[in-house]
């Protein structure tokens, strides 16, 4: 019987949504009802820690904003993001822990989100959090301890889990090039005709 090891398996601990404005403002409010929007959830501002003279920014400042969605939830809300991408992902958007981190130019890739007026076109990040059984050892106040190499999660084994799970091509073809595939073709159809 080859059982596998419930303590290896790998889950979704969390996605956080994010989206720079550069200050507050008529854009911080329109991140805020996108993020809303996309979520459901109501979304924070983050705030500058450091000064930076030359871009105008003081700790404090309102900078962007950003949500945070855990569980069931967290998985649906990820299907979609990755349809916006095309299900396709480089091995570059894997960090050595792995985690993944990507980018949507525009919200309107999302499929169920319809173009709001007021809000505009903006793109958004999308960082998605994985974890095993066992991850509580470092968040916990006592007895803390650092997680044992052989249980860390590995960027091949993040890749293979979001292959297994949402049916997602890596590195195969980059999701810019199928855009430009796709739309290559139209281009060639309706030159043809």
């Amino acid at each position: 019987m080859n059982k596998e090891n419930k303590m290896r398996g790998i889950k979704i601990e969390k996605i956080t949504l994010n989206i720079g404005t550069g200050g507050p403002g008529e854009p911080l409010e329109k991140a805020l009802k996108l993020l809303n929007k996309i979520s459901n959830m109501k979304p924070v501002e983050t705030k500058a820690k450091k000064r930076i003279p030359g871009w105008g920014i003081r700790p404090g400042l309102s900078i962007g904003a950003k949500v945070t969605i855990r569980g069931k939830k967290a998985e649906d809300l990820l299907k979609k993001l990755l349809e916006a991408k095309g299900n396709k992902l480089s091995p570059k958007n894997f960090d050595k822990t792995g985690n993944l981190s990507f980018g949507i130019s525009e919200y309107l890739d999302i499929p169920t989100i319809e173009y709001d007026m007021n809000i505009g076109i903006i793109g958004l990040e999308v960082a998605v959090t994985l974890m095993r059984p066992g991850y509580r050892i470092k968040l916990r106040s006592i007895k803390k301890r650092k997680i044992p190499l052989k249980h860390q999660i590995t960027k091949q084994d993040a890749m293979e889990f979001m292959k297994k799970k949402f049916n997602l091509s890596i590195g195969e073809e980059s999701w810019l090039q199928a855009i430009i595939k796709k739309y290559s073709n139209n281009w060639k159809i309706n030159q043809l005709s």
